[in-house]
């Protein structure tokens, strides 16, 4: 934890200038009639432990998840994060903590690893919104003391680095309804299920949003996707392709249909890849931790559509939020595609 975010209150370490300082605002507490060891104290004193901050934040928030996830949350921090900072007060973990928690299970359980993280900083920013800690959750700084994962193998999600070339390579195929709707998937952070059942009119051209209606969503809340230049391309591409109708899915199936949920990883089968489209959510999650750190974790979770506090929205303010979302989403689609999409010939 930078020093500077601690009270100075609350530091131990101090300058002889700091000490000074902080003698005389407990003097000032004394002569206002409060105990100055217990203002000293005070915030110290009611930041909880990190399993209390994770059973109060999944109290708060567990309305907004499916059964399934809710009870998987406190699973896995009780099984992987609570042996290292189960009894640390929120208010003292910083990224050396994270790694050490993460490090038994980093390239055994890389998927798990990586929910398990994603989770501590769910934790950690609840508690940062309730006052108990300064700083929002580490991002970036959480993986340099770790091991770096081998390449391919098992795992479902492409390793974020890979997406550049896969994009580019995907993208100079001859364009069918489900390499495009691999395409959006990807620079979207989509689900397959979101984007096979995107049509035409849930697209906003003028604000560039794709406005995706409570039924298509998997909490059944509607939610709105900004869309990068390179994805109003791949728009602009299945629209002059495929000619839907006004209401028409914007990715049809050869009887005019929606596609079906394995059509688009018989796509990355055909091409002997061993990763999964949902995976490149967990691709996006990452390079979003990794590599754009000055981003709020909450801006990279409501990107995928995941539930955010109401109250850390309006921290943020509503529009501030999605023009947030936007420029994280515009930078995905200037990493994965640098020199955009160029639409193959029909």
């Amino acid at each position: 934890m930078i020093l500077q975010d601690i009270p100075i209150l609350q530091r131990r370490l101090l300058t002889l200038a700091e000490a000074r300082e902080k003698s005389a605002l407990l003097r000032r507490v004394a002569k206002a009639g409060r105990d100055p060891v217990e203002e000293r104290d005070k915030d110290r004193r009611t930041a909880p432990t990190f399993k209390e901050a994770a059973e109060q934040c999944h109290a708060a928030m567990k309305d907004g998840w499916s059964e399934k996830n809710a009870a998987a949350f406190l699973r896995s921090l009780s099984e992987h994060a609570y042996p290292k900072l189960g009894k640390i007060r929120v208010s003292a973990i910083d990224a050396p903590e994270i790694t050490d928690a993460l490090a038994a299970i980093w390239t055994a359980k890389p998927e798990q690893a990586r929910k398990v993280r994603q989770r501590i900083g769910v934790v950690l920013n609840f508690a940062k919104n309730r006052g108990w800690r300064h700083t929002e959750a580490p991002t970036r700084t959480v993986t340099m003391g770790l091991p770096k994962r081998p390449a391919g193998g098992n795992f479902s999600a492409m390793p974020w680095a890979q997406l550049p070339d896969f994009v580019a390579h995907l993208a100079q195929r001859q364009p069918t309804a489900s390499r495009l709707a691999l395409l959006f998937a990807i620079v979207t952070a989509a689900r397959s299920g979101e984007v096979r059942g995107a049509r035409l009119d849930q697209i906003d051209w003028d604000n560039k949003l794709w406005l995706r209606p409570a039924a298509l969503m998997k909490n059944k809340l509607a939610h709105t996707v900004t869309l990068s230049p390179l994805a109003i391309d791949i728009v602009r591409a299945a629209v002059a392709f495929f000619k839907p109708e006004p209401t028409g899915l914007l990715f049809p199936g050869v009887r005019g249909g929606m596609l079906s949920d394995m059509t688009l990883s018989k796509v990355m089968r055909d091409m002997k890849l061993a990763y999964v489209p949902h995976g490149f959510r967990s691709s996006f999650r990452d390079w979003a931790a990794e590599q754009q750190s000055d981003t709020p974790d909450p801006v990279a979770e409501a990107a995928l559509a995941h539930v955010v506090p109401d109250k850390v929205i309006r921290a943020y303010k509503r529009t501030a939020f999605l023009a947030m979302r936007r420029q994280l989403l515009d930078a995905w689609g200037s990493f994965l595609l640098p020199g955009g999409f160029d639409e193959p010939d029909h």
